[in-house]
């Protein structure tokens, strides 16, 4: 009984099989708890649902038994037996290698096809048998044939696709795949797709050239694309939104060299590392979608060139009407089909060869053979393989080129042009005329530089200008050039002499010179003009020619005034700023010297320091005081005014004289804080400082102080030191009337008080923070005398600002 009769059963006793299908495609869709079973929608879904596992369950049946006719047909060759015959055996040796029938059947093609299906299942099979713990796959000989036989029985690509996802991808966790069909002028337009919604399709049906996608990086990348995470790229892809972090694969499809479009696989969830054997599985689907694609032609969308382009005799008709040198080359391909080098197939009559061979020896030769370097140090042969393999244009100017003719490196440089049309490759190779290069070169300088030539025989009166220097005079080229000896009338008459001198020297001396002149255009412009030139001689010593050039340099004159002016502005500038700095420096070292008389005070030692900036420039606002009260109490104080110069300086002295006459009021510092903020706000062009002002009292040994925006003092007592507790005040200056916290500190006998500015201790890379943990460290090593405390204090000062410092010490005795 014929398998047309029955196509269900068996044939002879032949078990039944099921090839393996991923849970995803088999997986029934469970109705929703508000849909149960025995409602009519549950009973409509469960009813699709088992329908759509019938179709595919016959559909895998129906491609699995196709591979078991073709097994049998190889036993019937093999065997030299019956149909009935080769399926009996066909099912005994199954059984005896303890595998299905489909298994088996698909042995039989891998030995006996041998083809890129077979070497990636053998490969696969040898690298998983016996790996440890890790199961062997001999799923993937029949997954990988089921694929193709779909493919091949599919009518169109879309089924093409469609096979692929469910025989051959989803088994390795794939969801969707799509093959992409590439056009000659590098657009991609969507074949076929699976898994992809139908509004997804449509919506990428073509995308243009040059957009970047992930097909796009698979057709130009030859080695295909494996992205572990399409959110790791931010490449567009078909799908995207859907599985955003899932993993994309890209590889070219392609036959014999010639890439003819691409197969892009989606995967949920983001890939990891594959193993080579399953890298090489989808190469092979890849090649698979090639042999489909190679008739495949766009049924809508943009206009493409047809597949079937004119052939290498049209493109030779065409190569011999161009001007430029071109060769015709066709692919030239290997036993196994591919492509291994490109014949020369034509060589047009304009062709130079840049060894210097005649044509005909290089006509008919393989590209490789002719030029053997051109696989390595020019790249060119790469650029033709690329071209003809995506069909994607090369162009390049200026590139270097080396033959290799009898041993000897020859090197050239050219302007190349390589194209695809049809099955063959046209390629212009144009040798550059290096006199001509130059000659562009030169005029290029020429213009640039604004020179014009010229040439007079001083014999026949001829002349000859170049049309840069028509443009410099500001005449047409079809005027009479100007002859040397009336220069001087084109010159401004202040120039006269020069002109006059310059000729003397150049036609009665007969010597090279040059001058510089203004020369004044017919359309009344003038413009600064260097002429040089030299005398031609006969053997004789007789003047015959003068060459020679004019150069604008109106340019440059203007930039050397405006530099002249420039210069003079600022020397004067310079000068006003080194006086205003000198005015500066006189004013603070009047008002505080770097030394000052120690205070007499009993049971009381005072010392002060002021160490002005190390550069003039940076003359600040610091200051200190300290001065006894005509109530007996002592005033001490330092100050910080912002800003640098003259106008620091003065402000400086407004605060501290102020200080001083408000002191005698006999107010208590954070009073005297509040005044000295009014003077800054209103008296001084709303200048803002900070300041620490304190009084002590010799009788109770109390010091009471307060702090405008100021770091604090720090107390040293016995061997330890520490800054006082922070008041309460901002900087002075900054509001119309502001409060000032007043605190107390009692002394004790050998206490040390310190009271600075921030040029102590700021740096420009430790915070205030760090800057005084330094200084409350170092003034913890007391020496005998204040004096040498305050000096070690500015030795050890880790402060790089360069700005002025005050320091004002008390120690109680």
């Amino acid at each position: 009984m014929s398998i047309s009769e029955h196509p269900r059963e068996p044939l002879d006793g032949e078990p039944r099989f099921a090839p393996a299908v991923a849970p995803a495609a088999s997986a029934a869709v469970e109705p929703s708890a508000a849909e149960s079973p025995a409602s009519p929608v549950g009973r409509l879904a469960a009813t699709v649902e088992r329908l759509s596992r019938e179709v595919r369950a016959a559909q895998a049946e129906a491609e699995g038994r196709a591979l078991i006719e073709l097994a049998k047909g190889i036993l019937v060759e093999r065997l030299k037996c019956g149909p009935a015959q080769a399926a009996r055996q066909l099912s005994e040796l199954a059984e005896q290698a303890q595998v299905t029938p489909l298994e088996f059947a698909v042995d039989v093609i891998n030995q006996a096809a041998r083809d890129r299906m077979s070497e990636v299942t053998d490969a696969f099979l040898a690298a998983t048998t016996g790996a440890g713990d890790e199961p062997v796959d001999e799923s993937a000989a029949v997954r990988l044939r089921a694929a193709e036989s779909g493919a091949l029985a599919a009518d169109d690509t879309q089924a093409v696709a469609d096979a692929l996802l469910e025989q051959a991808l989803r088994p390795l966790g794939a969801v969707a795949v799509a093959i992409w069909a590439a056009g000659s002028d590098g657009s991609l337009t969507l074949a076929g797709s699976a898994g992809f919604s139908p509004a997804e399709a449509a919506r990428w049906r073509y995308v243009p050239p040059d957009v970047a996608t992930v097909a796009r990086r698979g057709l130009t990348e030859r080695a295909g694309q494996w992205i572990g995470s399409l959110a790791e790229t931010g490449l567009p892809s078909i799908g995207r939104h859907h599985h955003p972090d899932g993993g994309r694969a890209a590889l070219p499809a392609g036959t014999g060299g010639r890439i003819h479009g691409v197969l892009e696989i989606a995967w949920p969830e983001p890939l990891p590392e594959l193993r080579p054997q399953i890298v090489r599985q989808v190469e092979a689907l890849a090649e698979l979608c090639a042999h489909t694609l190679e008739a495949y032609t766009p049924a809508h969308g943009p206009a493409q060139e047809p597949r079937v382009l004119p052939d290498a005799a049209e493109l030779m008709d065409l190569a011999d009407g161009l001007h430029d040198p071109a060769l015709v080359l066709v692919p030239h391909l290997d036993a196994a089909g591919h492509l291994v080098d490109f014949r020369i197939q034509h060589v047009n009559s304009r062709f130079l060869d840049p060894a210097g061979r005649p044509r005909a020896m290089v006509g008919g030769s393989l590209l490789l053979e002719a030029y053997p370097m051109a696989a390595g140090q020019s790249e060119l042969f790469q650029q033709v393989e690329r071209v003809y393999a995506t069909g994607e244009p090369f162009r390049a100017r200026r590139m270097n080129l080396t033959a290799l003719v009898d041993q000897v490196p020859l090197s050239a440089v050219a302007d190349i042009s390589i194209s695809r049309h049809g099955s063959a490759v046209l390629l212009i190779w144009r040798i550059e005329d290096e006199t001509a290069r130059l000659a562009s070169l030169l005029q290029h300088a020429q213009r640039l530089g604004r020179i014009g030539g010229f040439e007079e025989n001083v014999l026949t009166g001829e002349i000859t200008w170049n049309g840069q220097l028509f443009d410099l005079y500001g005449r047409p080229q079809s005027s009479t050039p100007v002859p040397l000896e009336e220069l001087p009338a084109h010159a401004h008459p202040d120039d006269g002499v020069t002109i006059r001198r310059f000729l003397r020297t150049l036609l009665h001396h007969r010597r090279p010179a040059s001058a510089a002149f203004r020369l004044q255009r017919p359309d009344g412009v003038t413009r600064h003009i260097r002429v040089v030139a030299e005398p031609v001689l006969d053997t004789d010593g007789r003047l015959l020619v003068v060459r020679g050039a004019y150069q604008d340099i109106s340019a440059q004159h203007w930039t050397e005034v405006a530099l002249a002016a420039t210069r003079d502005q600022l020397a004067h500038t310079e000068q006003q700023a080194s006086e205003r700095n000198r005015l500066a420096l006189q004013l603070q070292h009047a008002i505080m010297p770097p030394t000052q008389d120690p205070l007499r005070v009993p049971g009381l030692q005072v010392a002060v320091r002021y160490r002005p900036a190390e550069t003039e420039q940076l003359v600040g606002g610091d200051w200190y005081d300290a001065v006894v009260l005509p109530s007996g109490l002592v005033l001490l104080c330092v100050g910080d005014v912002a800003g640098h110069g003259i106008e620091a300086a003065t402000s400086m002295v407004v605060l501290r004289n102020a200080l001083r006459g408000l002191a005698v009021t006999g107010a208590g510092p954070g009073q005297l804080l509040s005044w000295l903020n009014i003077v800054a706000h209103h008296l001084t062009g709303a200048v803002t400082a900070t300041a620490v002002c304190g009084l002590y009292d010799p009788d109770t040994r109390t010091f009471r102080w307060a702090r405008a925006g100021h770091l604090p003092p720090v107390l040293v007592r016995d061997a330890d030191a520490a800054p006082l507790p922070l008041a309460r005040g901002m900087l002075l200056g900054a509001v119309p009337e502001a409060g000032y916290e007043e605190t107390q500190v009692q002394l004790a006998a050998d206490d040390t008080l310190l009271m600075y500015t921030d040029g102590l201790i700021e740096r420009r890379d430790r915070s205030v923070e760090e800057s005084l943990t330094h200084l409350v460290t170092t003034a913890r090593t007391a020496p005998t005398t204040l004096d040498q405390q305050l000096d070690r204090l500015l030795t050890y000062s880790r402060s790089d600002t360069d700005d002025d410092t005050c320091i004002v010490g008390i120690r109680v005795g």
